[in-house]
This record gives C-alpha cells, structure tokens and sequence, in this order.
C-alpha cells in the first residue's frame, strides 16, 4: 500500500525561509533510511503559499485566489511517499521524519487511491485519471477485484 507523509505548513514554513544545513541533512538521512528500507517512493516540499494560488469551484464557476492563504491549518507544507504493508508501518516512518521547523510540526498520514480501489468496471477511466500509481495500474492491466 501506498501511504503519503503530509508535512502541515506553519508560520516557519510559510516564513519562505530554507531549511538550514542541519535540518537538511536531518532529512537526507530520513531519505536514506527510507531508501535502505526499501519504502522509499517519493517526495517533495512545497513553497509557501504566498507564491501558490488557490482554485474554487462553484455553480459552474471558477474563482482564483492568489496566496498567501491565511488558513494554515489547510496547508501542506511537503509530502514523502512510501509503501508498506500497513498504516501502522507508515506511521512508524512518519514518527522519524524530522521536523523542518525544528519544533512543533504536524503530520497527517494517508492511504494513496491505487487502482485496486476500483471496480474492475472503471478500468478505461481509471487508465487516464492524473493520479500516476492508480492509472497506471490500470494502464498495465492490474487493476484489481471490483471494490
């Protein structure tokens, strides 16, 4: 199973502030035991909002809001993927992942939709979603039993 690490943004990393050699060889090495674990499958940090935008959909209409965005509880600061056999294992990696802000930091764990999650009905749809593991899963023929 494929879990996402979702580092939550904060006041440091809306800051726009760059981790410090510390806190990046602190990560390089999270790397390189998720790597030697065989779990590695990803990741990225993301810059602050104040140079994102943010899209809503409503009645058929778009709306574009430029950041920053005031509500932080709702940011993602940066994400690592790994894939293991429980969420109990991808908490336990989640719980080594050094914090960026050298502090408090929130981290929210969760299951990425594989292919396997949808009917075998859905299989053309699912080919040419933008989700990479799910599609091409579906792509390759794997798709699993109908969910």
């Amino acid at each position: 199973m494929l879990f996402m690490i979702i580092r939550k943004g904060d006041a440091f990393t809306e800051s726009g502030a760059l981790p410090g050699p510390e806190a990046l060889e602190a990560m390089g090495r999270y790397r390189d035991e998720l790597t030697a674990a065989g779990v590695y499958r990803g990741g990225d940090g993301l810059l602050p909002t104040a140079v994102g935008a943010r899209l809503r959909y409503s009645g058929g209409r778009t709306t574009v809001t430029d950041g920053p965005f005031t509500e932080a509880k709702e940011i993602i600061a940066g994400f690592v993927l790994v894939e293991v056999a429980t969420l109990v294992e991808a908490v336990h990696w989640a719980r080594l992942c050094p914090s960026l802000a050298g502090g408090d930091a929130e981290i929210e764990v969760r299951q990425v939709a594989e292919a396997a999650h949808f009917p075998v009905a859905l299989r053309p749809a699912v080919a040419r979603m933008p989700w990479s593991t799910a599609s091409a899963q579906a792509a390759a023929g794997t798709l699993g039993a109908a969910a």
